[in-house]
């Protein structure tokens, strides 16, 4: 049976990744101390020498403090989020999203070559010096047919 010590250095070893993230991550660090802040002054403001049953009373009916909780809740989703990476792709998803979209549309074999060819005179100004041949560069002509 494992020693405690290695029970420890075993958990810790796996919350590694995110304890470095929120140490290093300022936005995370502004969530948490913002949350504990909060949670301070509403725990000194319910048990300022109250009973269990004025704290639960005080919880169900005072909106304020409800709001509080609710911004310790929220602050403290976002810190978690933070943490474990979600807010970070939603920039990338959108970016890779429409590239598809638009490599889609442009070589799609039914649109594509009057996208294309949109684009090129919106781009372009319209010059028709250039004119795509298609093929990989060199000689067009491997197949042995004629050169169009």
């Amino acid at each position: 049976m494992p020693k405690t010590k290695d029970r420890f250095l075993d958990a810790t070893g796996s919350a590694r990744p995110y304890v470095e993230r929120a140490f290093t991550d300022e936005d995370v660090r502004k969530d948490l101390k913002s949350a504990f802040d909060t949670a301070r002054d509403i725990y000194e403001e319910l048990m300022g020498g109250r009973g269990a049953t004025a704290v639960a009373t005080r919880v169900a009916t005072d909106k304020d403090l409800q709001d509080d909780i609710r911004r310790i809740v929220g602050e403290l989703r976002d810190a978690s989020e933070r943490i474990q990476g979600k807010h970070d792709h939603k920039g990338r998803n959108t970016t890779l999203l429409l590239a598809g979209i638009a490599l889609g549309v442009l070589f799609n074999p039914m649109t594509g070559p009057a996208t294309r060819a949109w684009l090129k005179e919106r781009i372009g100004g319209g010059d028709d010096d250039f004119t795509y041949q298609g093929g990989t560069g060199g000689n067009n002509n491997a197949g042995g047919g004629a050169a169009a």
